[in-house]
């Protein structure tokens, strides 16, 4: 590992004490479910429907190949934005501050007797690794990550719009061409000042505040999605945390790929904290000698053409047409022979 890939798995690796959020709802995460959480809308923006707001989104965990990606949307009054999140708080992009610092932000935001609880509303969807899996393995067109980014994205948005929210400017860090993506916002959300733009987490501190939403969401996440293991350790089993045990969850990270070799089951690989669409697992499972192998047969046209009625007896077919006609014309005939 270079010293960029060190620097980059220490950022990204959760500290012991994550902060738990109250957007973790550990059914969803323990039983592979994508989600999503909203906080209560700030009284002094739902109780005056004048207030502009500004709105940031960003996205942490793109890259891992154990837990989820997780989308971070907040929005506070225009006239607090700067001088709130950068100047009293000093928001930076989540990839940047510590894990220490990230969680303590997290904490503040959702804790009522801040100024930043008191302004600041915010919102998670946590797309989890089997739903991404699932949706890239779509045999009829796959459902690319690009595309499940951008959904995700619009839909956060779209749910602060139906809660009366008088959102007057986005901000948003790119996916693929920044230019395309704008417009696509811009056509969706017609009447809103949208800019989206590269590197938009360490521009414009809505963005910066909406990583550190994601970021701490996907930490707290990872915590979550290792306690069947962390329980094991009660028998003997293991008896590491989940940050000695799988790390940050990256594909560079020495501790996530040992987890993975030494945890493999040889019929179902992992459980739902696995991105199986991921070239490291795909490579992994090739590699394992005690891997059952299963080979799907390709079907030709003709076979693809069948119906179901297709492996009924020709006996059975006759009667089913036959019953088919005499209900037809149970209640009356044809109007052909009526009238004619």
């Amino acid at each position: 590992m270079d010293e960029f890939d060190s620097q980059h798995v220490a950022q990204e690796t959760p500290t012991d004490d994550v902060f738990i959020a109250p957007s973790i709802h550990e059914g969803n995460i323990l039983s592979g479910r994508s989600y999503t959480h909203h906080s209560a809308v700030p009284e002094l923006v739902s109780n005056d429907v004048a207030v502009e707001c500004v709105l940031g989104v960003d996205e942490a965990g793109r890259g891992p190949v154990l837990g989820p990606m997780v989308y971070g949307l907040l929005y506070l009054p225009l006239a607090a934005h700067h001088s709130l999140l950068a100047d009293t708080h000093h928001f930076d992009d989540s990839k940047v501050l510590t894990p220490t610092v990230r969680s303590s932000l997290m904490q503040k935001i959702c804790t009522p007797t801040t100024d930043l609880y008191q302004n600041c509303g915010w919102a998670t969807r946590v797309m989890s690794a089997r739903d991404i899996s699932s949706d890239m393995f779509k045999p009829a067109g796959k459902y690319s990550l690009n595309a499940q980014s951008v959904d995700a994205t619009i839909e956060l948005i779209k749910d602060v719009f139906a809660k009366g929210v008088n959102v007057k400017e986005i901000y948003i860090d790119t996916i693929g061409n920044p230019t395309i993506y704008q417009k696509k916002l811009e056509r969706i959300f017609p009447t809103t000042l949208i800019t989206v733009a590269k590197k938009a987490d360490s521009l414009f501190p809505c963005v910066s505040a909406a990583s550190v939403c994601a970021k701490v969401t996907r930490d707290a996440a990872l915590e979550t999605s290792y306690q069947p293991y962390s329980l094991s350790s009660a028998l003997g089993v293991k008896s590491v945390s989940f940050i000695e045990g799988w790390g940050s969850g990256y594909p560079s990270d020495t501790r996530c790929t040992t987890w993975l070799k030494k945890h493999i089951d040889p019929v179902f690989g992992w459980g739902n904290e696995c991105r199986f669409s991921w070239a490291t697992v795909e490579n992994l499972l090739e590699a394992h000698e005690t891997v059952a192998k299963v080979q799907w047969p390709l079907l030709n046209d003709d076979e693809q053409a069948m119906r179901v009625t297709d492996f009924f007896p020709n006996a059975s077919n006759n009667i089913i047409e036959k019953e088919s006609s005499e209900l037809a014309g149970w209640y009356s005939k044809p109007v052909a022979e009526e009238v004619f």
